[in-house]
């Protein structure tokens, strides 16, 4: 229970700003108070200038609405601004660092924007264009912020899936956790057909749907999220131990190869050489070892001599096609 009154309406504010609607009854259980206790402090929060939405019922519901100026947080409308556009573009490129925290923050803050600002925000998004390794596929920030929604709010999440094989279901799933792997966004997630646990790909999710049906959280086997992804992964890939020789000093090689693979020996002044362990995003690897810039030659293994090969020859395909073009 909070009796401190200055905490408890940090926590119940920080409740609403989910974009969700909250009955009066939950409120109360969270909060360790009475109904009547949130009543009051409902009403403090609307003195202080927070849009509180309130709905009639048997047990009644609270939402944070979005008015008509911004409630009084420690921001101003450019600071409101530039946090939104810089948590959306790094939400939407899986940058590493932006964890799932950033993505409830920043389903907050565009909960309670005004129009003007999410109009804002909306017109900076579309102007302007990250530059990106184009290491993992892009994700809209409306996918996150719904996902982190329904998580926050113990609400289960309705979506379309593609698979890696291309197959194409629709899924019903407890939401447990997000978790970013630093090129991609995982879903960790109890799925309710299948009576399981399961990972998705965030990049393969669409139509996500918050259903408005709550459940109280299950037990996950390994405890924590990042690992069950971790065992999950392990356990999915076939891994690889690859060997690669470049005709470049060490050094130039290490500023231009993303750091979780390591960084390449030197051999002498001229050459340096890579090993590494690795996941089946082989394919991945041959396009990015091409991108360096660098001659180089694939000692092991023999799957990644073929990815590479395979893309020579289609990169070759193209460039003769452009010259039959041309002609």
């Amino acid at each position: 229970m909070t009796t401190d009154t200055p905490a408890r309406l940090l926590q119940l504010l920080s409740l609403l700003q989910t974009p969700r609607e909250w009955p009066g009854g939950e409120l109360a259980d969270r909060l360790g108070v009475s109904r009547r206790t949130v009543r009051r402090d409902i009403d403090r929060l609307r003195e202080l200038g927070y849009p509180v939405q309130a709905t009639k019922g048997a047990d009644g519901g609270y939402r944070l609405v979005a008015g008509k100026a911004m409630p009084p947080l420690v921001l101003d409308d450019e600071e409101a601004v530039a946090i939104a556009v810089g948590l959306r573009a790094g939400a939407g490129h899986a940058v590493e660092g932006v964890d799932e925290a950033s993505v409830r923050a920043l389903a907050k803050l565009e909960q309670v924007l005004p129009g003007r600002l999410r109009h804002r925000v909306a017109t900076l998004q579309a102007a302007t264009t990250p530059l990106t390794s184009g290491d993992g596929p892009s994700i809209a920030p409306e996918t996150l912020t719904v996902m982190a929604s329904t998580v926050a709010g113990r609400e289960r999440l309705r979506f379309a899936y593609r698979a890696a094989d291309g197959t194409d279901t629709r899924r019903v799933v407890e939401p447990y956790r997000l978790v970013s792997t630093g090129r991609r966004w995982y879903l960790v997630a109890y799925d309710l057909d299948r009576a399981d646990w399961r990972t998705f790909r965030v990049d393969r999710v669409s139509e996500p749907f918050a259903t408005g049906a709550r459940f109280a959280p299950r037990e996950l086997p390994t405890g924590s999220a990042a690992e069950y992804l971790r065992q999950s992964m392990q356990r999915r890939q076939e891994t690889y131990d690859v060997d690669v020789a470049f005709a470049a000093p060490a050094e130039a090689v290490a500023t231009r190869l993303p750091g979780w693979l390591g960084s390449p020996e030197p051999v002498d002044d001229h050459r340096c050489r890579l090993r590494a362990t690795v996941t089946d995003h082989l394919e991945w690897l041959a396009v990015r070892l091409a991108m360096l810039g660098y001659d180089f030659t694939v000692r092991e293994p023999e799957e990644l001599v073929r990815c590479v090969r395979e893309l020579g020859a289609r990169l070759s395909r193209a460039a003769e096609g452009a010259r039959a073009a041309e002609g």
